[in-house]
């Protein structure tokens, strides 16, 4: 499964078959992370499908064995199921649903019948874990902390959604996050004991006694937190909601005793940057977790650190290891480790041994593509894997890597007449003479002898890549459908490259990076001589749309047209408006009023009177990372400017476009756009 740059990939392609839209992609069935039974022969995982009619994604539980001999679906509802997770006994299946009326436990047997409700307390379940023991279980219930009672904090809820007062007042920053104003509740987690029945019973113990969010806002969840083998302890990670919290990352990992006595302890006050992902050890003597080393920094390398929890003592298991995992699980027998990791231009898989004394680094077990998530039993590992050529499907091999199998194949089965463009990895010097990689994909009607106009694609983060990956928003091949050849560049600050590569972009937004786009192009066109130099339109969102900005009065001779999707426009605005402020801190050496010359040093804003080129504009009116008023800031310099241009605007999404129609019309926009300058 190893893929070498400058060799060319073939995508999935039928005879006569349709080309690849964007209504193909947002219909494709997405396979969510799998979850292996206790004795490591099935796996339960979500299937999402797209609800066209109801403009949403359902999910909905399926099981598959591992010797092949059955895939089924698990649970059907109108409501979505997610979040599985195994009985101790194998037996059942516990899972998230609201097919109550709110977001409760439910579990089913894998032999089938109805699903029987666990929980039903008056708040929703956000996430939810199952003690090792089976007769207990942790939930986040968001909750007022003044409040004794969930019965108290239902009824203030309910006040606050029937008054007719609307108003909010706010003393300290955080108002907004992402996509939602925020209130005053915080999500705490809670212990309920389970009946012989399986059925919660008894009144919930508050746990996370803290003036804190667990889990985390936005994406946190049941991995920032950990029961211990014996049911008696929780470990979890939290961040305290205080003055400092939109200029932090640190987040420290606490324990707690399960029948919510006493405060917790935090267990890594030493370390004032990020620690998260708390894994406790089969014999519950050790504490696996992630760890950042520079405070305020998001993108900094995660560490895998090894704590013994008796004498507190803490060692880095990956300190001469220079790739960030991104999750991890431990095998039954404690000993081996199991993470993925951004890799060059994918996102392998990797075992790293635990056994006291060894100095091995993490040896790469999966070699190619972009692995989402992973599961271990046993010798068994089970993992989501994706390329530019496919859609997430469920493969299996065991700790040391040894013939990975395909389990599922729902994703692909939904582009069996779909033809997708082949793909190829290539390389270039870049700034600094550093070496670059880049990803083509080819159009899908191609022909020798042709040439074809380039959608020239620039990720987001910064510190991001577009790997090689099948994305259901950003995907390469809904260009390629469309007869469009699609180059992407991972410029200095890309992730999978080591820590310094990712380093070099702060305080650099305009620099190297813009010299690495100007280079990769022009690689890329040498390289590749079916590529039309003169018919090319370059697209990005966030930091990509930034970029767009950006190259407007940089490059502005270059392109024949280019899309700027939630891009930062006025870097002294943006400051000011954003949310997450440790980032643009971090990012540009301080607050704006302490460094105004770093913020204007690339700020898009500044070389307006140089633009020239068209721009499709488009923002989401709920994007609170890169506010609206970025979007029509750029949107009114190019109308004063009498520069062709045109401003998509949608009012219920945010820094993405997630329902299903709204990302039809984002693609029919887009994909306009280009035609119109480069046909």
């Amino acid at each position: 499964m190893i893929l070498q740059a400058g060799i060319l990939l073939a995508a999935a392609t039928a005879t006569g078959a349709d080309s690849f839209t964007a209504d193909h992609l947002v219909r494709i069935p997405r396979v969510g992370a799998p979850v292996l039974s206790p004795a490591g022969d099935a796996v339960v995982y979500t299937l999402r499908t797209t609800d066209m009619d109801a403009d949403r994604g359902r999910h909905d539980l399926w099981i598959s064995n591992l010797n092949g001999s059955a895939t089924r679906q698990l649970t059907t509802h109108d409501a979505s199921d997610t979040s599985p997770a195994w009985s101790p006994d194998g037996r059942d299946v516990l899972f998230l649903s609201s097919r109550s009326g709110s977001s409760q436990v439910w579990r089913i047997a894998i032999s089938g019948g109805e699903a029987r409700q666990v929980t039903e307390l008056p708040l929703d379940v956000g996430s939810f874990k199952l003690s090792p023991t089976g007769d207990r279980l942790v939930v986040s219930l968001s909750v007022y902390l003044d409040c004794d009672t969930l019965k108290c904090s239902a009824e203030r809820l309910d006040q606050a959604e029937q008054s007719k007062v609307t108003a909010q007042a706010y003393d300290q920053l955080f108002m907004r996050h992402w996509d939602h104003w925020l209130d005053q509740r915080r999500s705490q987690l809670f212990g309920i004991a389970l009946n012989g029945d399986g059925v919660a019973e008894g009144t919930p113990a508050r746990l996370t006694r803290l003036d804190a969010d667990v889990p985390s806002r936005v994406w946190g969840g049941s991995g920032e937190y950990s029961i211990t083998p014996d049911g008696q302890t929780l470990v979890f990670a939290a961040r305290l909601r205080n003055a400092a919290e939109p200029t932090s990352t640190n987040f420290d990992l606490y324990r707690a005793t399960m029948d919510g006595n006493g405060q917790p302890e935090n267990l890594t006050a030493d370390n004032a940057a990020w620690d998260t992902a708390p894994v406790v050890t089969p014999d519950g003597k050790s504490l696996v977790y992630l760890a950042m080393s520079r405070p305020g920094f998001e993108a900094d390398r995660f560490q895998v650190m090894l704590k013994d929890l008796a004498s507190g003592q803490t060692r880095s298991l990956t300190a001469d290891w220079d790739y960030s995992p991104s999750g991890m699980t431990l095998a039954s027998d404690g000993r081996q480790l199991l993470m993925n990791a951004q890799d060059t231009g994918h996102k392998t898989l990797w075992r790293l041994s635990l056994d006291a004394g060894s100095e091995e680094l993490p040896q790469k077990i999966i070699d190619s593509g972009y692995v989402s998530a992973v599961d271990a039993a046993g010798d068994t590992v089970v993992f989501a894997r994706d390329d530019l050529g496919s859609p997430s499907e469920l493969w299996a091999t065991d700790v040391r890597g040894s013939s990975p199998r395909q389990l599922t194949r729902l994703g692909q089965a939904s582009l069996e007449n779909v033809a997708l463009g082949d793909f190829q990895q290539f390389s270039f010097k870049g700034a600094g003479n550093a070496t670059v990689y880049g990803w083509l994909v080819k159009p899908t009607d191609f022909e020798r002898g042709k040439r074809y106009p380039v959608a020239f694609l620039i990720h987001g983060g910064p510190q991001g890549s577009f790997s090689n990956h099948f994305h259901y928003r950003w995907n390469p091949q809904t260009y390629a459908g469309q007869g469009f050849a699609a180059v992407m560049i991972d410029f200095h600050g890309s992730t999978g490259y080591g820590q310094e590569f990712t380093d070099s972009i702060s305080g650099d937004w305009g620099g190297k990076p813009l010299e690495d786009l100007k280079l990769g192009l022009a690689a890329a066109l040498d390289q590749f001589e079916f590529l039309d130099g003169d018919r090319v339109c370059a697209l990005g969102a966030s930091y990509g749309g930034y970029m767009i900005n950006w190259i407007a009065g940089q490059w502005p001779d270059r392109f024949r047209c280019l899309v700027n999707h939630d891009g930062v426009f006025d870097q002294r605005s943006m400051y000011y408006t954003t949310e997450e402020l440790w980032f643009p801190e971090w990012e540009h050496d301080g607050p704006y009023y302490q460094s105004p010359e770093a913020y204007e040093k690339h700020n898009p804003a500044r070389f307006v009177d140089r633009w020239q080129t068209p721009m499709l504009v488009i923002h989401g009116e709920l994007d609170y990372r890169v506010p609206v008023t970025q979007g029509i800031a750029a949107f009114t310099a190019l109308q004063r400017r009498g520069i062709e241009s045109r401003f998509l605007y949608f009012p219920d999404e945010n820094h993405w476009v997630l329902k299903p129609h709204n990302s039809v019309r984002w693609h029919q926009e887009v994909n306009q756009w280009l035609k119109r300058f480069l046909q």
